[in-house]
């Protein structure tokens, strides 16, 4: 249960912020996630859980036969180890070409962090109101909704189609046939680029690409390294990964890459490709086997002028980490975007998390509010309290709300975390179910609007990290991301009736999820 004080300890944790972020990155993954582990409980496993799909080699399966002595690179543990110092060390000495980003988002958390200090928890005043019975009246009214989204965000919608890619087995083979029929150029912004063997797969494609199109790939630097540090359990035993996916992926290619600095730990934790200027996929998968086999996580193919929006974003921070800094991508802020051939298409908006500029998080926040009928939510993050502050207020006025969390995911505090918040939710009506397996879906439906993409629920996605969604409020476009995603999941997902235990260890992890 949260405390009713303020937090002032708060504070605190964000003078260690950086500390602890520096501990946990000089360690091992597995020894870190491991640490971990042991401190606090998690829900008990329902029996049915999600099984894998059958190995089933297709046209974009790895062959690990196909591997060359030059793949077969030294797993390199004490070399990450090595990439991961220099990098946090350059990525703070290298403020000379980008202060004025650096100073502007050190203002921006340090205002922040010290708000959610002093301000009073989410829990003062709401236990005497009744939770009522559900509405059955109409939702928000979505023209008013598309106006105020149009204050928030400073633009109008754009325009595009948008296909739904659920799970791996579906973006995947989409994602290589769109690879290997590019006729100018792929440009790949990821948060973690594995070095596993399917990731592997799609480097050594992209590889024999670049001598035919351009090829641009922009990896978050701690991301990838981190990330290249662990094995997915599925790995197959003879697989021997390269220390370095930026060294691979350039090796006797014209791939161009860079890696997003991380001042403050901040991350660039967006998900996007874009083809021939013309296509693109967004979500919330990476590049590797557990996102192409093993977790539950969707993409979607997006068409038309909301192309253009993603493609001046992916080059204004391409610019951003390259030699002239801030300077490069203030220039390419000042260019207007590439103007495609119109299509047939939705209203599609897209939208950011960038310093100081909390698109996602206000959007969101502001439809909880509007919303009159139902919510749906599917998230494996789920920390932030303003957010479940306003889902709690909405059940007490009658909305339908309903969430869908992972029962194994892959960061133990944050796990730890959602039992608090589980707990709150169910004493507050919310129902809460769990997803079998590791759900990696961020995707939300209020009264009609649909929102989805790379953000978590937490501090980091919502206001700090570089994030993108797209949103619509298109009717059959979202009826059918209900019917195709949460209508299966709330049948195959474990609904909670009772509290989780609790343990005092709890609050801990749950103020490290508070500031995270």
């Amino acid at each position: 249960m949260k405390t009713l004080l303020l937090k002032p300890v708060a504070l605190i944790g964000a003078a260690c912020l950086i500390l602890s972020l520096t501990t946990f990155t000089l360690l091992p993954a597995t020894a870190g996630a491991s640490f971990i582990a042991t401190q606090f409980e998690e829900p008990a496993r329902p029996d049915a859980v999600r099984v894998a799909e059958p190995r089933k080699r297709g046209g974009d399966e790895p062959d690990q036969a196909s591997l060359s002595s030059d793949d077969r690179a030294d797993p390199g543990v004490s070399a990450q180890d090595v990439q991961t110092v220099t990098h946090v060390i350059g990525s703070h000495a290298g403020l000379l070409l980008r202060p004025v980003s650096f100073l502007h988002r050190l203002s921006f958390m340090v205002i922040h962090t010290g708000f959610d200090a002093l301000r009073w928890t989410w829990r003062i005043g709401l236990k005497n109101r009744p939770i009522v019975p559900l509405s059955d009246g109409p939702g928000m009214d979505l023209g008013e909704w598309e106006e105020e989204l149009n204050r928030i965000t400073g633009r109008p919608a754009s325009i595009g189609t948008m296909r739904y890619l659920i799970d791996g087995r579906e973006f995947f083979p989409r994602f290589v046939e769109a690879l290997e029929q590019a006729e100018e150029s792929v440009d790949i912004r990821t948060y973690i680029f594995d070095n596993d063997d399917y990731a592997m797969m799609i480097a050594r494609l992209l590889r024999k690409r670049s001598s035919e199109i351009d090829i641009r790939v922009l990896l978050d630097g701690l991301g990838t390294i981190l990330a290249t540090k662990a094995d997915p359990d599925t790995m197959p035993s003879q697989h021997v990964a390269p220390a370095s996916m930026r060294v691979f992926l350039t090796n006797g290619s014209r791939v161009r890459v860079r890696q997003t600095t991380n001042p403050l730990f901040m991350f660039d934790h967006s998900k996007t490709t874009i083809v021939d200027h013309r296509l693109a996929f967004i979500g919330g998968m990476n590049i590797g086997r557990e996102y192409r086999y093993d977790w539950h996580d969707m993409m979607v193919e997006l068409q038309g002028p909301i192309v253009n929006i993603l493609e001046k974003e992916f080059d204004k921070t391409w610019a951003h980490t390259g030699m002239w800094g801030d300077l490069g991508k203030l220039v390419h802020s000042l260019k207007p975007a590439r103007s495609g051939a119109e299509v047939e298409g939705i209203p599609l908006r897209a939208l950011f998390t960038r310093a100081a500029d909390s698109q996602i998080y206000n959007s969101q926040l502001a439809a909880i509010r509007r919303a009159r009928s139902y919510i749906y939510i599917q998230n494996a993050y789920f920390s932030d309290d303003a957010i479940l502050y306003e889902l709690i207020k909405a059940r007490r006025r009658g909305v339908d709300v309903r969430v869908i969390l992972t029962i194994e995911g892959n960061w133990s505090t944050m796990n730890a975390s959602n039992i608090l918040a589980v707990n709150d939710m169910l004493e507050n009506g919310i129902r809460v179910f769990l997803y079998p397996g590791m759900s990696h879906i961020k995707a939300a439906v209020y009264d009609g609007w649909a929102c989805l993409g790379s953000a978590n629920f937490d501090k980091a996605s919502l206001r700090f990290n570089g994030e993108i969604n797209v949103a619509t409020s298109h009717r059959a476009t979202v009826d059918e991301l209900i019917d195709r995603l949460f209508v299966p999941d709330f049948a195959v997902a474990v609904e909670l009736t009772e509290p989780l235990p609790e343990n005092s260890s709890l609050l801990l992890a749950e103020l490290l999820a508070d500031l995270l």
